[in-house]
């Protein structure tokens, strides 16, 4: 059985998402009843997509990871957990004893899951599966417990699915993106998070009544406020930040250079959504069409199966990178103001606009609030990193993975930061088996109520624009500010 793993394992890393995605959607749309040369088409253009969104998301990865690098770098500031960034982490995950298991594993519960009708997704993202497999190695490593690990990777699976079908609609109304849902179980946690602070939002006068979206910013701005000329500005603004304080020629050419590659990352990435989405509709017809074939054509579009696909679909909405572009000097100031924090901030700054971008759906795509909700989500985070670091750098030195140079400790944003880890550990180091099944059962009870009334759970996570009328965000990600 081992072997087996081993070699799927290999398969999957060896192909890489770029290539293994086409095949999969290739297969998908010929059960869904496409057309071979249709079929094919569309496998090709999402793996065109991806490809060229990664290659821009790496360009931001390294403009971000080196201007942000050198802001902190500045502080001054020292500390003993070091965060090493998501590829790290997904090393760790894939590199450790569940690592082996968890495709398998998260492919069976969701064909379970799928069939007892408690889901609407179909999970492709299998590169993804990382974060399951991180759960579940921080789980063995603090239970010294392999089945349970697996366990709780597949509990995992299970919460990403429900996140995915409660977030598909505001995901597709505000995204303009038909048939998928998004299961990255890096973004959707954030959603219980921005729900709160939103209602907190809410009860504040002066503060709920700014809508600052993107098309209110150009509307008010002109040129100035257009997204490839507020990633340039937003870029200087980053770049000046960090490195003020080097040779003056130096300091113009790496300003002028992170600058243009924000530009390039605001007008670029939109672009790569569209080729994705000219994939991504004859797979949605062919599935709307097998739904209602098999329904005697009494099926609605809220039966349907969505495509469950990387969030990174969804970062080249303006609202999504510039507030996150944001957060960065914000992240930065709250690793060295917090109280008690141990995390220096280095590697996954970049992976800030993954954490934000489901949120935008419910607020609307206002950047102010979705700044509010990141900050609060990184200023939280920061204690949740604390409490996992050990673990964490105890699943990476059992996978073979070798500590920076001064580290004690590491950590990483995609996953360090978020609750569901926090609470999946804690829950098997006070009850075990007993704490891993009431995860389980009241995420079956979430899905149960979900299921009762999915329109106005729909609702609250931003399946309706709530905004007036004439100030309503629009699924090309073009930008308004309400209140004129």
């Amino acid at each position: 059985m081992d072997s087996f793993l081993v070699a799927l394992k290999a398969v999957v890393d060896g192909l890489g998402a770029t290539v293994l995605l086409p095949i999969v959607i290739f297969v998908i749309a010929l059960i869904l009843g496409a057309k071979p040369g249709r079929a094919f088409r569309a496998g090709v253009m999402i793996g065109v997509a991806f490809i060229g969104i990664n290659l821009i998301i790496g360009l931001m990865w390294t403009s971000l990871s080196d201007v942000s690098h050198a802001m902190v770098v500045n502080t001054g500031i020292k500390r003993d957990i070091v965060d090493v960034g998501w590829p790290s982490a997904a090393a760790i995950a894939f590199g450790s004893s569940v690592g082996l298991w968890v495709i398998p594993v998260a492919i069976a519960v969701n064909i379970v899951l799928l069939f007892a009708k408690l889901t609407r997704t179909l999970n492709v993202d299998v590169w993804n599966f990382w974060h399951f497999a991180f759960v579940g190695s921080l789980v063995v490593a603090a239970t010294n417990s392999l089945p349970m690990g697996i366990c709780a990777a597949a509990v995992m699976t299970v919460i990403a699915l429900f996140f995915a079908d409660w977030t598909a609609k505001g995901v597709q109304r505000f995204y303009g993106i038909p048939g998928v849902s998004i299961t990255t179980l890096a973004s959707s946690p954030v959603l219980l998070i921005a729900i709160v602070v939103n209602w907190v939002i809410e009860l504040i006068p002066g503060l709920r009544d700014i809508h600052l979206d993107t098309d209110t910013i150009q509307r008010r701005l002109g040129v100035v406020g257009e997204p490839v000329v507020m990633g340039l500005v937003i870029g200087l603004v980053l770049g000046v930040l960090g490195y003020w304080n080097i040779a003056p020629a130096d300091m113009v050419t790496k300003v002028l250079k992170t600058g243009m590659s924000l530009a390039a990352v605001m007008v670029l990435l939109p672009r790569m959504v569209k080729i994705l989405m000219e994939g991504l509709i004859p797979v949605a017809e062919a599935a709307r069409e097998f739904i209602q074939k098999r329904s005697g054509g009494q099926a609605t579009e809220d039966q349907g199966i969505n495509i469950g696909l990387d969030s990174a679909i969804l970062i080249g909405h303006p609202a999504a990178i510039s507030s996150a572009l944001l957060l960065v000097p914000i992240a930065i100031l709250l690793s060295v103001i917090l109280p008690g924090n141990r995390v220096i901030l280095f590697a996954d700054l970049a992976v800030i606009p993954f954490i934000v971008a489901l949120t935008a759906p419910l607020l609307n795509g206002n950047v102010l609030r979705m700044v509010i909700v990141g900050t609060v989500t990184l200023l939280i985070g920061f204690y949740f990193a604390m409490y996992l670091a050990p673990l964490f750098t105890s699943a990476a030195v059992a996978s073979g993975f070798k500590l920076p140079e001064n580290a004690t400790m590491i950590t990483s944003i995609a996953d360090g930061f978020l609750w569901p880890p926090s609470l999946t550990v804690a829950l098997a180091n006070v009850a075990g088996y007993g704490g891993i099944a009431l995860l389980l059962l009241v995420t079956l009870v979430a899905i149960w109520f979900f299921r009762r009334n999915e329109a106005a759970w729909e609702r609250l996570a931003g399946s309706e624009d709530t905004t007036a009328a004439d100030q309503s965000v629009p699924a090309s990600g073009t930008i308004k500010i309400a209140g004129d």
